[in-house]
């Protein structure tokens, strides 16, 4: 989820609260493929993250690019309606309830002395590991990648090179939104369970490990998500369940206050 949100952070320049609704959209989307291809789980992070483009296609036609000569303030306004209008409408298509994804891999696990580690948070963990080194050379090994840097550097600079900051803004915040489908889907699968309300909580843990990462970079951006899990499952050991999402908020105004750049950040957010 943060690796998105660092995304349209460095490129599109702004705060977006309309993610957590993009989240939902494409786990349901991988919820129903896994149903009709009976556990195809490939095809399930593939549908996610098809459905969540084209959501982003959406979010910067409606938020973004009408707005871009104003100030940010109204692109961010116009993602809180976009935001309140997804989550009503997602309550509309899926239902209220809460839907139960299938376990793929049943529940299985294996031990390391006292530990268990499910196979579950194995696949997670290597999927995200895999976005991870593929963005990594998609940013600084492709034109596509060098034209996103460049344009959350200067707008304006880029503009004058001859880049199409518009098209590279729409195509960023699709590649965003699209890993945020596949992150939807493997919260689904990690919590066995998904809800047209979760995007919010979700949004929120997201942009936290943003700025515990460091905003902009990709890299900083999963290993915040990365340590964040572990200091809520602390809190879940030592305290109760009751205190996980407390943790999140802490987290975020203990980095704001000792270190507003995050763990990998720089002064500027640039994308890296």
């Amino acid at each position: 989820m943060a690796i998105g949100y660092s995304i349209i952070l460095g490129v599109v320049g702004l705060v977006t609260f309309v993610h957590g609704e993009v989240i939902v959209y494409g786990a349901f989307t991988g919820f129903y493929t896994l149903l009709l291809s009976r556990g195809n789980v490939a095809l399930a992070l593939l549908a996610g993250f098809a459905a969540s483009w084209i959501l982003g296609v959406v979010v910067n036609k409606i938020c973004y690019q009408p707005f871009q000569q104003r100030g940010r303030e109204v692109a961010l306004i116009a993602t809180i309606g976009l935001s309140i209008t997804l989550r009503s409408s997602a309550q509309v298509l899926f239902g209220t309830q809460q839907k139960f994804m299938p376990d793929m891999f049943q529940n299985r696990f294996f031990a390391l002395g006292d530990i268990r580690i499910a196979y579950t948070q194995v696949f997670v963990f290597a999927v995200v590991f895999g976005l991870c080194l593929l963005l990594q050379r998609i940013i600084t090994k492709t034109y596509f990648g060098m034209a996103l840097r460049a344009v959350s550097m200067n707008k304006k600079a880029a503009a004058l090179l001859g880049l199409d900051v518009n098209r590279a803004i729409l195509l960023g915040n699709a590649l965003a939104c699209g890993l945020g489908g596949i992150s939807g889907v493997l919260l689904g699968m990690y919590y066995n369970a998904i809800h047209p309300l979760m995007g919010a909580s979700m949004a929120m843990k997201a942009f936290t490990a943003t700025v515990f990462g460091g905003l902009g970079s990709i890299t900083g951006a999963a290993i915040g998500g990365f340590l964040l899990g572990i200091f809520e499952n602390f809190a879940v050991a030592m305290l109760s369940s009751g205190y996980r999402d407390i943790v999140a908020f802490l987290i975020l105004i203990a980095v704001l206050i000792a270190k507003p750049s995050g763990i990998m950040g720089r002064r500027g957010v640039e994308l890296s």
